[in-house]
């Protein structure tokens, strides 16, 4: 055995990757080899360093945004590639699960999961009674799949909700319904429907001095893939950028890095209330000397001007 082979495979024999042939030829190559137990030894310190440092959680906001930048990617990816080579090179795939333990684990864990998972379905939750609409207690994030189309009554301003989990159902009620704006929110995060988006930011304007809702606005203005929803986050967050800097920093934000030069005009437009803010000013000064927007370098320089000097 080459030691070019056992440094390749020394990480897969810490992490116990290995087969058990492998992991044989190699300790026995390792016990004979200075270079290589040396190697080893440098992996295991360096394993042993890693797992003292805690893993921390992502973020709530990073999550959201990490579901969004991978539905784009597998809309826009070209489809078939695994799907072929999964039916028309089943050796290939076969070679990887002999060779790769952990991946045959998986496999066996997921399979042996979706049954009992069927099951449950077929036999525990097909003799639950349905719930009527409108009277469903609130449903966990974790267990909806997707919102599929929100509507609300001009008459009498009910908002109604179809949302999926198992199976398509439905939620009704006011903008102070908790359960309606668990339901918005999540819309406003992690729908991949950009016209559900749309209308869930739109309602969800008309409450933005609840917290989460503000967070939820500030949320699409930042990472949002469709401008119309970005500008709609904007007309809710326009009340609170005097008072809020949180706010401020996100209209900033859009204003610097936005790509669309609509939604830069407009957070340009609602920030000169508060030109005089440092922060702000500062912005201001940079677009005014190097913006590649002429409309956005005039109207900078304009704002400035309008400032008093700073002794």
């Amino acid at each position: 055995m080459k030691c070019e082979w056992v440094r390749e495979n020394i990480t897969l024999h810490v992490y116990g990757e290995l087969a058990d042939d492998a992991r044989h030829e190699l300790e026995q190559h390792v016990a004979r080899c200075a270079d290589c137990a040396a190697e080893l030894k440098a992996e295991k310190e360096f394993h042993a360093l890693l797992a003292q440092v805690p893993a921390e959680e992502p973020s709530p906001n990073l999550l959201a945004a990490s579901r969004m930048r991978l539905q784009e990617a597998l809309e826009t990816a070209e489809q078939g590639r695994f799907w072929h080579r999964l039916a028309f090179d089943p050796a290939n795939w076969l070679r990887q699960v002999k060779f790769s333990p952990a991946l045959a684990s998986v496999i066996l864990i997921l399979g042996f999961a979706g049954g009992v998972g069927t099951s449950y379905e077929v036999f525990v939750r097909g003799r639950q009674p349905v719930t009527a609409v409108g009277t469903a207690p609130a449903p966990l994030e974790a267990a909806i799949s997707g919102i599929r189309s929100i509507t609300q009554d001009p008459a009498t301003n009910q908002v109604s909700i179809q949302y999926d989990t198992v199976s398509t159902q439905q939620a009704q009620g006011s903008l102070n319904d908790q359960r309606i704006q668990q339901l918005l929110l999540f819309a406003a995060r992690n729908n991949y429907n950009s016209g559900v988006r749309m209308d869930s930011v739109d309602l969800l304007t008309k409450k933005p001095d609840v917290s989460q809702v503000r967070d939820a606005l500030m949320y699409a203005l930042r990472y949002d893939t469709n401008p119309g929803v970005r500008l709609k986050a904007l007309d809710g967050l326009g009340p609170f950028v005097k008072d809020d800097t949180r706010v401020r920093d996100a209209l900033l934000e859009a204003l610097v890095n936005d790509s669309n030069p609509g939604v830069r005009t407009e957070a340009l437009r609602m920030i000169e209330p508060v030109k005089a803010d440092g922060s702000v000013r500062g912005v201001l000064m940079t677009l005014a000397a190097k913006d590649q927007s002429q409309y956005i370098k005039s109207q900078a320089r304009t704002m400035l001007a309008q400032l008093p000097e700073i002794d």
